[in-house]
């Protein structure tokens, strides 16, 4: 993004031409396992239309976008259950990577208690509560399958918002700024 804003949009569009759709998939991947902190999660599918799909001109490219982010995510999420599941919860508290605070998992921990596994797909669909119920469901005796197939219709949902949301802003372009 800095090349386009300052630098060589040439260059810029040579390297999201290159590594773009890759570059994404990573990112996703981080931001399911929860160490996505250089930028926002919610930012990610539109931003992404923006650049790779001309604003959602490229219907094709804007499901693609949403492949990738249920894939990258759900496979993040997945690597975090894993490590849970074998590492359990105190480990990962120890971890200074992980930056979700005791606190904060008491109350997910909770939530999965009280809700069970439909928490997980609900969890993920909303904001500021994706992938948190990812450790309880690790601890739990929940199978890796059924994760990931919660994991990621949860992550559908979220992420097809905000490209719905990307294209209506597109749309209405309500400040002439897009």
């Amino acid at each position: 993004m800095a090349l386009f804003v300052w630098g060589d949009e040439a260059l810029a569009r040579s390297l999201i031409d290159r590594y773009g759709l890759v570059a994404l998939f990573a990112i996703f991947v981080l931001e399911g396992a929860m160490l996505l902190y250089f930028a926002p999660s919610e930012a990610l599918v539109p931003v992404s239309i923006g650049v790779l799909a001309g604003g959602g001109e490229n219907v094709v490219m804007v499901a693609l976008i949403l492949a990738i982010a249920v894939a990258g995510a759900t496979a993040g999420q997945t690597l975090l259950f894993l490590l849970a599941q074998r590492g359990g919860r105190e480990w990962l508290l120890e971890k200074p990577w992980f930056r979700v605070s005791e606190d904060s998992l008491d109350r997910f921990d909770g939530w999965f208690h009280r809700y069970g596994r439909p928490a997980v797909p609900v969890s993920n669909a909303l904001l500021f509560t994706r992938g948190m119920l990812t450790v309880p469901a690790g601890v739990s005796e929940m199978k890796v399958r059924e994760f990931a197939a919660l994991s990621a219709l949860g992550t559908l949902v979220f992420e097809s918002w905000l490209a719905a949301a990307a294209l209506l802003a597109v749309e209405l372009n309500p400040f002439g700024l897009l």
